[in-house]
């Protein structure tokens, strides 16, 4: 069995590498999944969740992730979501491999982004906005480089100014021009794509901003409760998600469809219909495109996979 620490995961997920493994996997099925979440019973509002999944005729793999939001805040701060990733051989159950949950996710929900960014944003894309500086803000900057390297410049935004410049100085001292920014309204219009990583309950991007030809990554809101940008956004974007099971427990997304502003045949695609050609991705320079990173199970295995084929 192969056990890989954080390091180890990420050097052998390179972008370029993970998009084209996870473009691939959504060629074929999609795998079997479930999701199991349980809330701390001394209502911390922490949860673990564990989401199994299982190619068929091919292996299984199970996250099992805790979701503490508040581990931002510890000395030393620990990463908001952690655990472990574990693959088995599908027809013997054999353990193949263990892998740090952290690292995992950084590269499976990035990767997702990524590979939709490759499909949807325009191929003269220049500024990237990062809205969010926790610890996926620098992963997500290097994935949509990676899908797009005609991004020459990255703002970074964070209701805490220290954040932005901390992850800002992070990717100039990797080569890259990138600065934090205050005025958010301003970022927005000056952004082609633009990557909302957080766990915002208010809007953030607003819709009216977005310059015809932007691309809309939506992230961190992962239920509903939650929100990083508004209505017009979504009614004036052609959007798309990962998947669509599960997509009506999301922010942003989630209400938009209980309220019938977008109904669900609305949505243009997933990426198992952009990667098996079943629907065109960017139509036109001026089109706006909004992504909702739904997340799921499946991406979890096929990310397993792609690790252990990379190894």
């Amino acid at each position: 069995m192969k056990v890989f620490d954080a390091a180890a995961v990420h050097a052998a997920l390179p972008w370029p590498y993970l998009i084209g493994a996870l473009s691939r996997a959504h060629r074929g099925a999609m795998p079997v999944s479930d999701v199991v979440v349980q809330s701390d019973p001394a209502g911390s509002g922490n949860q673990f969740i564990t989401l199994p999944g299982w190619v068929p005729g091919g292996p299984v793999a199970v996250k099992m992730v805790g979701v503490f939001p508040g581990n931002e805040r510890l000395s030393p701060p620990q990463p908001n979501v952690q655990g472990l990733v574990a693959m088995f051989d599908g027809a013997t159950g054999a353990p193949l491999l263990v892998a740090d949950g952290a690292a995992m996710t950084a590269r499976k929900t990035a990767g997702d982004s990524a590979l939709a960014a490759s499909l949807l944003a325009r191929e003269d894309a220049q500024v990237l906005l990062v809205v969010g500086a926790g610890a996926l803000a620098p992963h997500f900057a290097a994935a949509h480089i990676a899908a797009r390297p005609s991004l020459k410049r990255v703002l970074i935004w964070n209701r805490t100014a220290a954040k932005a410049e901390a992850v800002a100085a992070e990717l100039q001292g990797k080569g890259l021009d990138a600065q934090a920014v205050s005025d958010i309204d301003a970022a927005v219009a000056a952004a082609d794509v633009i990557t909302c990583v957080t766990m915002s309950d208010r809007t953030l991007v607003r819709g009216a901003l977005l310059r015809p030809g932007t691309h809309l990554d939506l992230v961190g809101a992962y239920m509903t409760s939650l929100c990083e940008t508004d209505e017009e956004a979504l009614s004036r974007g052609r959007i798309f998600v990962d998947t669509r099971r599960g997509m009506e427990s999301t922010g942003d997304l989630g209400p938009a469809l209980a309220s019938g502003l977008v109904p669900a045949t609305s949505i243009a695609g997933d990426h198992f219909d952009l990667a098996q050609g079943k629907v065109q991705g960017r139509r036109s320079a001026d089109e706006i495109t909004v992504f909702k990173n739904v997340g799921g199970a499946h991406l979890d295995v096929f990310t397993a996979i792609a690790l252990n084929d990379a190894a």
